[in-house]
């Protein structure tokens, strides 16, 4: 089964690291993101700029609107994305738990991970999901 891990961060309290903090942060993920692609359980994934790049669509009153920036605000920002294959949840959890190794402080103050299974499609047709 394949499920979208979802980096959120404090993108003020990133962006407020030097540079070379930021690097060994993501550096230490390295490790991990080599194993999961020779496992064959990395499918995609990568870090997005920040908020400030972002543009937002909404259509209202069957007009297209652009808004600069996210949809919402929150304290916590969309860092990037992991596209993964795991067998179960258990299986996509420990992997998301991968990226955040609890012998380094910073990374776990400074991300939430959250882990949800992608809807497959068969032909054109979303292919339902059962409820737990």
């Amino acid at each position: 089964m394949k499920y979208m891990l979802l980096t959120y961060l404090d993108e003020k309290a990133w962006l407020a690291l030097p540079p070379e903090k930021q690097k060994e942060l993501m550096d230490s993920c390295g490790p991990h993101v080599e194993k999961l692609k020779a496992q064959g359980k990395l499918l995609a994934g990568a870090p997005l700029h920040e908020t400030a790049t972002a543009t937002t669509v909404r259509v209202k009153n069957h007009k297209r609107i652009l808004t600069d920036g996210p949809f919402a605000e929150t304290r916590e920002q969309l860092g990037g994305y992991s596209i993964i294959d795991a067998k179960d949840l258990d299986e996509a959890i420990a992997i998301a738990s991968g990226f955040m190794p609890l012998d380094n402080p910073d990374s776990l103050q400074l991300a939430s991970i959250e882990v949800r299974p992608i809807v497959e499609f068969a032909g054109t047709n979303p292919v339902p999901y059962e409820k737990k």
